[in-house]
């Protein structure tokens, strides 16, 4: 069927009441039609992604039931026979958990599922403590908040591999959103679905507090969730490490998806961020610490020079790698020939800082999940003590092996304590920022995007791609290319196929072009090395050439 008719079949068979109102208001608006109905959502590693309205494109209770209707008849084929089940903050969230817990206890899939939101990493460790076959988190990280999302993880409590989500996608592409009635949540409570315990969060609390590597007494701070799932655990934990001192924004301490107060929230982004820094300037705080709405990320801004600074992911995932390689020697605790992970697209000073204590850096492709890949790779060979700390440029972070996938309640535990590590020194984390900069060299990198929504959009994106691909760039900024990559043909690194492109120049600068798996966007992420004098005028004359490529 062409999109019209797509959506004369959803006129004639759905019943929500949600979306017969979403379908009825697109009446008439061709281009609207269009974007809803052009295709199916796709199912990925990532899982699922999209705006919520009505459509096969969109995320609604009937694509939701899709998803979960395959997925259970992926695990049917497997003999698979249970799964845990949590969610963020936003609008429909726990609807669709609920209407994804009942599809599956329709299979006779017993389900654990909480009774309210919790932080991405949580879900992980119920998978990996309630020893389920899968997993599914309802989230849609820190996309705007007309977006939600759906993510399956395997037995590890990491999200599918490339090959397993394959699977389940022939699967859900059988069947029918329409084929049976909706199942209803309250047929199956106390039953086959029953509700994860206090014990199990207590539980993962404690398992993050293994991973302290020293208190954060004496430091003050400001702290928000934005309006997230990170809203108890998190002040719970840094209250549990010493920091006494510490304000939450009220605007964001709750539990809301319609983010009243940011249209963003991506601790990344400065004007999200704004809020907590007000007060932090009202204060006088030493750091302000912020979580997405799943709390899987962490964002992070620090008192300096009678202002506030928001680091970038880089320089946090820099910071915490100092940090725990140095505490973890100053303690005799650095294990022998230590592992830390990062994707491809993150920063190269890792390297260097990696370097001076004899620790191996493996770099895997974007995705969390592989990062999960490589402790699940160790923990076979009886070497999981080696890996020390994973992270990506993106804000998402691990220490421990308790979970599979980034968790922005450890990560905000450690970026507290190594603040207070430095304070005692008398130094920012700025401070040792700079040093570090003094001593291994200034590295800057920056991340531009370029959005293509809609139909027409995906199609000039993979049109933009393959032009790429046809017609290599040759310098960056005038400096010429000396290496490239491509991901989906190369053969010299052992890493599955991928849709990204890199180039290396003469002068030390990197690009690398990728598509964004979860958001209609080309991210083009910009290395630049080099003194101060010089770092600036190379990544305007490389982020000038992607303006003309992709602007």
């Amino acid at each position: 069927m062409n999109y019209l008719s797509k959506y004369e079949f959803w006129l004639k068979h759905a019943t929500d009441s949600s979306v017969v109102e979403s379908l009825q208001a697109m009446a008439g608006n061709d281009g609207e039609i269009k974007n809803a109905f052009y295709k199916d959502l796709e199912f990925g590693t990532a899982g699922l992604r999209g705006i919520m309205t009505a459509g096969t494109d969109r995320m609604n209770v009937y694509t939701v039931y899709r998803a979960t209707e395959g997925l259970a008849r992926y695990m049917e084929a497997h003999k698979m026979t249970t799964c845990s089940i949590t969610y963020d903050s936003r609008l429909n969230s726990q609807l669709f958990a609920e209407v994804s817990a009942a599809t599956l206890a329709r299979h006779g899939i017993k389900v654990y599922i909480t009774e309210e939101c919790m932080p991405t990493p949580y879900l992980s460790y119920m998978v990996r403590n309630y020893h389920t076959d899968t997993g599914i988190n309802v989230t849609a990280s820190h996309n705007p908040q007309e977006y939600n999302g759906y993510k399956v993880y395997d037995s590890y409590g990491c999200q599918l591999t490339d090959d397993a989500a394959m699977e389940v996608t022939g699967y859900i592409n059988g069947v029918d959103p329409f084929g049976a009635e909706l199942p209803k949540f309250s047929d199956y409570v106390g039953g086959l679905i029953v509700y994860s315990d206090k014990e199990m969060e207590e539980s993962y609390i404690n398992r993050v507090l293994q991973e302290s590597l020293n208190d954060a007494k004496g430091l003050s701070a400001v702290y928000t969730p934005l309006n997230g799932a990170g809203y108890r655990v998190v002040p719970e934990v840094l209250r549990r490490i010493g920091l006494e001192d510490m304000q939450i924004v009220p605007e964001q301490a709750m539990p809301d998806g319609r983010f009243p107060t940011c249209t963003y929230p991506n601790p990344e982004k400065k004007e999200t961020m704004a809020l907590a820094v007000a007060m932090a300037k009202q204060s006088g705080a030493d750091i302000v610490i912020g979580n997405d709405p799943d709390c899987d990320r962490l964002g992070v801004a620090v008192r300096t020079n009678g202002d506030y600074r928001i680091l970038t992911g880089n320089e946090v995932g820099i910071l915490l790698c100092d940090y725990v390689l140095s505490k973890l020697s100053e303690t005799g605790k650095l294990p022998k020939d230590p592992v830390l992970v990062k994707t491809i697209v993150t920063t190269i000073m890792v390297d260097a800082i990696a370097k001076q204590y004899g620790a191996e850096v493996r770099d895997v492709l974007t995705g969390f999940k592989y990062i999960g890949n490589v402790i699940a790779e160790l923990e076979e060979k009886g070497q999981e003590q080696r890996y020390l700390f994973g992270f990506e440029e993106s804000c998402g972070y691990l220490k421990g092996t308790y979970v599979r996938d980034k968790d922005g309640v450890v990560a905000s535990m450690l970026v507290a304590q190594c603040a207070n590590y430095h304070k005692q020194k008398g130094q920012t984390l700025v401070d040792r920022l700079e040093q570090l900069y003094d001593k291994l060299g200034l590295y800057f990198q920056q991340t531009v995007s370029y959005a293509f929504g809609g139909a027409d959009g995906a199609e000039r994106k993979a049109q933009l791609l393959a032009n790429l691909r046809a017609n290599p760039i040759q310098n960056l900024g005038g400096s010429k290319v000396v290496r490239s990559c491509d991901f989906l043909t190369q053969t010299e690194f052992a890493l599955p196929k991928a849709d990204v492109l890199r180039y290396n120049s003469e002068d030390g600068s990197q690009l690398i072009v990728r598509p964004s798996g979860t958001e209609p966007l080309i991210k083009c992420y910009i290395t630049v090395c080099g003194d101060k004098s010089v770092i600036d005028s190379r990544f305007q004359g490389i982020k000038q050439q992607m303006d003309k490529i992709f602007g």
